[in-house]
């Protein structure tokens, strides 16, 4: 007789028959430095300054991989689509379930709503200094939101045959450029240009809140995403074990390539000087300064980095309209969520929604702050969201009932215990901004009310499902 927790699974797999399986090894491969290279956390661990190393250490160590192991564990365990939002429900209940996938939709609603100021950003450092004043027209932003929005729609409307192109080429062009940067001080160092450069050198953080709250950002906000993939599982061909290997192969590449990065940068620009949007785009600059072909390297390379951010939001775009779909499947949500595009086999609803809201987000985010105060709270937020998503991941192996079938070993607990200790001080500590604002009070107020403003409709959608469920038909 088949456990619970298996005929739950066979359940979830019935109803994901009906999907393209469009996602090989290679797709998965890709998609995980996508999801987990997130170029603005290059601009956070500046901030850090040269403790960033052991920063990263530390980081890597206590959250990095403990998250790899628990992630395929439990995709080993559960490859469903639907991904963390079906093991939190499975492992606890369906509430629980439907609260992750609300902080997991919140997430990337609030991260995708800040396209347009990355993008008219980046632009201007392509540009030149005479465009920097781009950056800071609204109007401008609003436009890009909109226009890139609806392309964003158009492609997951498409399917990951289409899709995943995007995101290869995005995944490529990220690891490249980074690569390109990191190799710039040592071009310098040759040509005498760079007095010294110790891209390794480490030196204690200081004992500060703010070191504190710069770390918890690093650890989190830079080295979280690989859970994401999963969400495809009913996409994927073999999720098992591609995923397996594609999370053990891509991690010590991405740990590289944050550690490096933010050296490159930081031989070229200063803590205090970092542009939290776009540093890279600021280190390439500066870094090409003064060399007869940089108009034309430095426009390229910047805006070869902005195809992570295109690729990257299309990938969590994609991902994030599967949540409605499957909590439709689990009678959470109206069925209308779960209808499929008859060719593409895409949740149609799902995506319009998700798109009309995601637009809402990034004009309500404009009004009565700068545009760098604008992305800390887009991006805070949205990582905040994500990480209460992951205080379940990471509850998954310490406290799910032996009821549900979960048996995690001890080592794999103990690295959930590490992970869920990280995640909780990121989220505690969302509230303190590490760039100067208008309002530090201000901040923090907004910040605390829209977790739990959101938290608690996303359990009030939750009771009135469940109150539909309960009435006669």
């Amino acid at each position: 007789m088949p456990t619970p927790l298996a005929a739950a699974e066979a359940q979830v797999q019935s109803r994901s028959a009906v999907l393209r399986k469009d996602l090989g090894f290679a797709d998965l491969l890709l998609a995980s430095i996508l999801l987990v290279v997130i170029p603005d956390f290059f601009g956070t661990a500046v901030k850090a300054g040269p403790s960033h190393v052991v920063l990263w250490i530390l980081a890597i160590a206590l959250f990095f991989i403990p998250q790899a192991l628990v992630v395929t564990h439990l995709n080993q365990l559960m490859p469903l689509e639907g991904g963390l939002y079906e093991w939190a429900r499975l492992a606890f209940n369906d509430c629980i379930g439907f609260l992750v996938a609300c902080n997991l939709w919140f997430y990337v609603v609030l991260y995708v709503a800040s396209i347009g100021l990355v993008s008219v950003t980046y632009a201007a450092y392509a540009l030149g200094a005479d465009a920097a004043s781009l950056a800071a027209s609204k109007w401008l932003v609003l436009a890009a939101s909109l226009a890139i929005i609806a392309a964003l729609m158009f492609v997951a409307l498409l399917g990951l045959r289409i899709g995943k192109w995007v995101t290869n080429a995005g995944s490529l062009l990220t690891v490249l450029t980074i690569t390109l940067l990191a190799l710039l001080p040592f071009l310098h160092l040759w040509r005498g240009t760079l007095p010294a450069y110790h891209p390794l050198r480490l030196a204690a953080p200081p004992l500060t809140l703010f070191s504190l709250s710069v770390f918890s950002k690093m650890t989190f906000g830079a080295l979280c995403g690989f859970e994401y993939a999963a969400i495809f599982a009913g996409e994927a061909r073999n999720p098992v074990r591609h995923l397996t290997r594609a999370i053990f192969l891509t991690a010590p590449l991405i740990a590289l390539l944050y550690i490096f990065g933010t050296s490159a940068i930081l031989a070229f620009v200063s803590p205090d000087a970092v542009d939290v949007i776009g540093p890279i785009p600021q280190a390439l600059r500066r870094a090409f300064q003064g060399l007869g072909f940089a108009r034309f390297i430095v426009p390229a390379a910047i805006l070869l980095l902005l195809t992570n951010y295109l690729s990257s939001f299309s990938l969590n775009f994609a991902a994030n309209a599967r949540l409605p779909m499957v909590a439709g499947w689990d009678h959470l949500l109206p069925p209308w969520f779960t209808r499929l595009h008859a060719k593409h086999r895409t949740p149609v609803n799902s995506i319009l929604l998700l798109g009309a809201i995601t637009l809402a987000a990034s004009v309500a985010v404009l009004f009565g702050v700068g545009e760098q105060e604008a992305f800390e709270f887009l991006q805070i937020w949205g990582f905040a969201f994500y990480g209460i998503a992951y205080l379940a991941l990471f509850a998954i192996p310490l406290f799910a009932p032996k009821s549900a079938g979960i048996r995690p070993a001890l080592w794999l607990r103990f690295a959930s215990a590490s992970g869920l200790l990280l995640t909780l001080l990121f989220v505690l500590l969302s509230a303190f901004p590490i760039i100067p604002v208008a309002n530090q009070s201000a901040y923090t107020a907004k910040t605390v009310a829209v977790l739990l403003g959101a938290n608690l409709f996303g359990l009030l959608l939750y009771r009135l499902g469940a109150r539909r469920n309960a009435s006669p038909s």
